[in-house]
């Protein structure tokens, strides 16, 4: 007998957003996201529809969206499903964690390849008025160009630093146990001027309620990562957890050193907090335990260190084109081009 419980968390884990912007899992991304997780902790599945050659089951990064998948995934019921999770769980609790986690990534990765395909093309309207900046010192023809191509490209990264805060920081917490709290309903407050604790919230990477711990995760800690303004806000927090009751802990992802990464740390140890940075995936992993840190180890920690070396990198020279259906990214020895949808477009 399948649980009300698990039936409303398989219901969250398959749906995200309301009306036009909804992405619903369908039958046979749900089965691809069992059959990863079951495949990546050595778990059985017992519905037949399974037992389909690994070769034909794409990877979860290696995949187009939406991905190709085994043609008898797509008529298996909820009920079936729901079976196949349910007997997975029995045999290690965790797994309804990693399958959730999971379909939150993928369904995040969806919405970004909509966002993508949809976000408009600016109008004159918008960024027209941005011309008197530059007119007369940028070419004309090159400086319309500019002005839509930049308008375009922040407005995408908008989106997708919005969709990433939805996503990052929740999934990571969750494997370590906590949960990610959001200013409003924080108990870290804001210390004024004065040395008095105000009624402003701070937002919590991950707080674990038990042990009375509040993580900040870092990518990396650059000098060029934090205007002046910025800095002083990070180095703040530690301070304002420790007036909270709290023992204020950083986990710095990649270890390269900088004088920031040393001035954050000394912050973080004057109030009694804890630094991880040579250690920061141990102790993460210590927290997650063995199911989750396969999780971590499969779809998270390899993306975020290879990304991180991009810091010391110069970008590759990019050409980017808008046509009529598409838009090309490209450079000297790669592309990837966006399929576009026009108004109207399903």
């Amino acid at each position: 007998m399948i649980s009300t419980e698990l039936k409303s968390q398989f219901a969250k884990a398959r749906m995200l957003g309301q009306s036009g912007d909804r992405v619903s899992l369908s039958a046979s991304e749900i089965a691809w996201l069992l059959y990863l997780s079951a495949n990546d902790l050595g778990l059985s599945l017992c519905n037949a529809a399974f037992k389909t050659p690994k070769k034909q089951i794409p990877s979860f990064f290696d995949i187009q969206i939406p991905p190709v998948l085994p043609k008898e995934w797509e008529i298996l019921t909820t009920d079936e499903l729901l079976t196949e999770l349910d007997q997975l769980i029995g045999k290690e609790p965790d797994v309804r964690l990693y399958f959730g986690n999971l379909c939150e990534i993928f369904k995040r990765r969806t919405k970004y390849q909509r966002i993508l395909s949809t976000q408009p093309k600016p109008t004159m309207d918008q960024v027209g008025p941005r011309s008197l900046l530059e007119y007369g010192i940028v070419p004309t023809n090159l400086l319309g160009t500019w002005l839509m191509w930049r308008k375009w490209v922040f407005d995408v990264d908008n989106r997708s630093g919005q969709e990433t805060g939805y996503l990052f920081e929740p999934v990571l917490a969750s494997c370590m146990g906590g949960v990610t709290v959001g200013s409003r309903n924080s108990p870290v407050k804001r210390i004024n001027e004065s040395g008095q604790q105000t009624a402003d919230g701070r937002q919590i990477d991950c707080l674990d309620v038990d042990a009375k711990i509040a993580y900040e995760f870092k990518l990396r800690v650059t000098i060029a990562a934090s205007g002046q303004g910025r800095f002083a806000e990070e180095l703040s927090f530690p301070v304002e957890c420790k007036a909270a009751g709290l023992t204020p802990v950083l986990i710095v992802l990649d270890p390269t050193p900088s004088t920031r990464l040393a001035e954050l740390q000394r912050a973080f140890e004057a109030n009694d907090g804890g630094v991880h940075v040579d250690d920061a995936w141990k102790v993460i992993e210590g927290k997650a335990g063995r199911c989750m840190s396969t999780f971590i180890e499969k779809y998270l920690r390899p993306v975020l260190l290879q990304m991180a070396a991009f810091d010391d990198k110069l970008p590759d020279t990019l050409t980017l084109a808008w046509g009529n259906d598409d838009i090309t990214f490209k450079t000297a020895k790669e592309s990837f081009t966006i399929k576009r949808k026009r108004d109207g477009d399903q």
